[in-house]
């Protein structure tokens, strides 16, 4: 057993629950008093913020200068580990919705603060309920012109680059809200898929070029999240990561 190991098991994860416990007993409170959500999205930043700063995790973020600081965005990248949320979200100044999967809305204080907060449980083996969230998800970003955050490959990749389902193109279109992709490198390393011990490191942050949806239909979906999964492909490939054949899936 070594002596990271003994790090992340006996100091690092600690503090991360500890740091979790908190944030989201103050997120939970401040729910009853911030219906659209502005503290809450603070309070979640922070923790992310925190989470990052006790698993000793430095963030190179690079083309945030992209994006219009008054617009609202579908913000959908690669996803490598469960580390991946907590450096886009600490690092994007721009309050966001998730999609996330069931399960997480399940677990103590995280899931309490996905409720009160107002994001979107997808349960992936039902795709009727699936599109009624992604309808309703197009329609918070609209109406409130919020942004929200998906990861199209729909869970953690233990390859390269996979397809992309298209419930990110759904969301943009139906909206209107243009698509930034983004790629991430390192947060792997720092987490890998299956493990708790959580390593210090550097990662990459790569902000690409915003995709206008103006005038598309959802018939131009399957188009869109091609063009997507290429931009963040192409990132990728200027951080040095890996790209396999696309295969999109709704």
């Amino acid at each position: 057993m070594t002596l990271s190991f003994l790090r992340s098991l006996l100091i690092t994860a600690p503090l991360i629950i500890l740091a979790t416990v908190v944030m989201g007993t103050i997120s939970a409170a401040c729910s009853f008093f911030d219906p659209q959500g502005h503290k809450q999205h603070a309070i979640s930043s922070a923790w992310a913020r925190m989470l990052l700063a006790i698993s000793r995790v430095k963030v190179n973020r690079r083309g945030l200068e992209k994006l219009d600081p008054a617009g609202n965005y579908i913000f959908a990248g690669n996803h490598l580990s469960l580390m991946d949320t907590p450096v886009v979200l600490g690092h994007i100044p721009y309050q966001f919705l998730f999609l996330v999967n069931v399960k997480y809305v399940r677990l103590p204080f995280l899931g309490t603060h996905l409720r009160r907060g107002g994001h979107f449980a997808v349960n992936p083996d039902d795709m009727r309920a699936g599109l009624k969230i992604l309808t309703e998800a197009a329609r918070h970003v609209q109406a409130r012109k919020l942004s929200v955050l998906l990861f199209p490959e729909g869970a953690r990749a233990r390859g390269g680059l996979q397809g992309f389902k298209e419930g990110a193109a759904y969301i943009a279109i139906k909206s209107g809200a243009a698509i930034v992709p983004f790629a991430l490198k390192g947060t792997r390393d720092v987490l890998p898929i299956g493990s708790v011990h959580i390593r210090g490191g550097t990662v990459e942050f790569l902000i690409g070029d915003p995709i206008p949806t103006a005038g598309l239909t959802i018939k131009d979906r399957a188009a869109l999240t091609d063009q997507m999964r290429a931009s963040v492909g192409e990132l990728l490939d200027r951080l040095g990561g890996k790209a396999q054949p696309a295969i999109n899936v709704l």
